[in-house]
């Protein structure tokens, strides 16, 4: 996103600047899906678009569930490719106390499940609109699962 901190082909957060500042920026869009901020609200958070750090606020498409290398074609000319989960952290709780683990979960294996949205790379860039259509691109099979980065 142009002007946003986590801008460039290079890594910009700075916890892993420090770690290898050239290392590839996969976290350069960070997609959440609106049914997490209704969730969040059901258990009693104020929760807006935009408060978790978000790029692009989505609805109705199972963000969490897409494989790795997913290009989503927004509006006219964006297309991203999907890389990971985000991955929440500790100071998310200074925007509001219990908001970390409002945000995490475990599925029936006890497996961690990360709600906090996904990251993305951009492959071509362009103007996003609200209530520009998503349109989907799987990548070929086998699909690998998202993890956090």
């Amino acid at each position: 996103m142009e002007g946003d901190s986590h801008a460039g082909a290079k890594v910009q957060h700075l916890p892993r600047v420090r770690q290898n500042p050239e290392q590839p920026n996969l976290r350069q869009v960070h997609l959440i899906h609106a049914e997490l901020l209704e969730e969040l609200a059901d258990k009693g958070f104020t929760v807006r678009p935009s408060d978790l750090g978000e790029n692009v606020l989505t609805r109705d498409l199972d963000l969490l569930a897409l494989p790795r290398g997913t290009r989503l074609h927004i509006g006219t000319d964006e297309i991203i490719e999907i890389t990971g989960l985000q991955n929440p952290r500790s100071q998310i709780d200074n925007f509001q106390s219990g908001l970390l683990k409002a945000v995490l979960d475990r599925d029936e294996h006890e497996h961690m499940i990360r709600k906090a949205g996904i990251m993305s790379v951009v492959l071509a860039g362009g103007v996003i609109r609200p209530d520009d259509e998503i349109r989907m691109d799987l990548p070929p099979l086998p699909h690998s699962l998202l993890e956090r980065i």
